[in-house]
């Protein structure tokens, strides 16, 4: 059952009555999960979760401890404050500590949908149900994940900061394959609304690119123009605003980092129509109301117009560079400066290359440059003379994402759309376009469909 703002008051004015260090701060959650497997068009597994937790931090002599529970009676709440505090006395002195935040200002986000929060079994089942139809119709074998989420939880400071927030999240994941194994489609949607998800549209989609992928053919790896759809976007840059990391750049362990301690802060890095930012009131992606630290969230631009505009500073970093602290990305926003095309016209506008659906087992190789390494998934396609020839088989790829989105990389920008990493199976969300790129290096062939 989830939290009430009421209770989690309750539990965390509780918590903190029992608290004799110097500092604390007391965070609760309490989440409803669900999840509907299939697999082979049939069902598998299903489940639900439901669960709390109470944590609380505190600092005894600038000493830091930490303990949680998942009981809330009197005993187990002084029990965990108790042990909390006495592994802060038995540890070193916490040389990033800050005293915790005073009261704060917070605009609440409209992430929560109450009919995502009460889905039931049967809901999902048929969901599911016309997924697997589709599938059988087309002649396809199909597995994927429908899954919904329900999170409420606080924060408190012993220094008298509070906040309370819900969010919700469903999400639809398929793969649909051909019943000879030679061509394979996904499609992947979330949202924290149910109503908004259109379970016909992940069908459709993944089924289409299981069909059209059939019958690959082999050519050699090498540097190719390419049409990111954007769900291959996402599978790369779902994270990107997060990655913006003020103390690693002036330590030079960040692609934005300079010579001398210093940072690209300034400096045209990216393709001039690009922006990136982070806006917790976005209508369609809302965003939490408190930032990293417990910093009340805001609108941020990190990239403008192709310009490196800011870097998140945490309080201790702040402090230490004596400038004030960011409040930082609380989702990720990429949008071209104006218009964007669609997917299609980015075929009519390409001589030569490759579509790409997706991206799989994605891995960071060098983090100064951005470089990640990893595969294509569930359709490629060589484009000839602005149309699909032929679908081709995977390659495995090495990439810098910086100089992906260079000035001079860069050729169209689609319109954003709500979309999230496949690795996460849906949990992520970002709003990402899909991205006509001149050159992506593929390094060597793979044989999986």
């Amino acid at each position: 059952m989830l939290l009430t703002e009421k209770d989690a008051k309750a539990i965390t004015e509780r918590v903190m009555s029992f608290v004799k260090a110097d500092d604390a701060i007391v965070n609760v959650s309490s989440e409803n999960y669900a999840h509907q497997r299939f697999a082979a068009n049939a069902f598998t597994t299903g489940g639900k979760r439901e669960g709390m937790n109470v944590g609380v931090t505190v600092w005894v002599d600038k000493k830091r401890g930490a303990s949680s529970t998942t009981e809330t009676d009197e005993s187990a709440l002084r029990a965990t404050v108790e042990q909390a505090e006495q592994l802060a006395r038995l540890s070193p002195v916490d040389r990033e500590y800050l005293p915790t935040l005073s009261q704060q200002t917070y605009k609440p986000a409209s992430g929560f949908s109450e009919a995502t929060a009460n889905v039931t079994t049967a809901e999902r089942a048929r969901v599911v149900d016309d997924v697997l139809k589709a599938c059988e119709r087309a002649n396809v074998t199909g597995a994927g994940l429908y899954q919904t989420q329900a999170a409420a939880g606080a924060s408190r400071t012993k220094n008298g900061n509070f906040y309370f927030e819900r969010a919700s999240l469903v999400s639809l994941g398929l793969t649909a394959r051909t019943r000879e194994g030679d061509g394979s489609g996904y499609f992947l949607r979330n949202h924290y609304d149910v109503r908004r998800l259109d379970a016909a549209r992940v069908a459709r989609e993944a089924i289409q690119k299981g069909l059209n992928s059939r019958n690959p053919r082999t050519i050699d790896p090498g540097v190719y123009p390419v049409i990111l759809e954007p769900q291959a976007v996402a599978d790369l840059l779902s994270f990107f605003a997060f990655s913006f990391d003020a103390r690693s750049a002036e330590e030079g362990r960040s692609p934005f980092s300079a010579i001398g301690g210093k940072t690209k802060m300034g400096e045209k890095i990216f393709d001039e129509r690009l922006n990136v930012y982070s806006d917790p009131q976005n209508a369609e992606l809302p965003g939490s109301q408190s930032a990293q630290g417990g910093l009340p969230s805001q609108k941020i631009y990190l990239v403008r117009n192709g310009v490196l505009e800011n870097l998140t500073y945490s309080r201790f970093w702040a402090s230490q560079k004596g400038v004030q602290p960011t409040a930082g990305p609380v989702n990720n926003i990429m949008e071209g400066a104006s218009g964007g095309a669609s997917v299609d016209e980015m075929i009519r506008a390409t001589p030569r290359g490759l579509l790409l659906s997706r991206f799989w087992y994605i891995r960071s190789v060098d983090p100064r440059t951005a470089l990640v390494t990893g595969l294509t998934r569930d359709g490629v396609w060589f484009i000839e003379n602005g149309r699909i020839s032929y679908p081709v088989r995977n390659f495995r790829f090495n990439q810098s994402v910086i100089q992906m989105l260079a000035p001079g990389n860069v050729e169209m920008i689609g319109r954003p759309e709500r979309v999230g990493s496949s690795e996460a199976q849906g949990s992520s969300a970002a709003l990402l376009p899909a991205l006509k790129l001149k050159a992506f290096n593929f390094t060597s062939q793979s044989e999986a469909v």
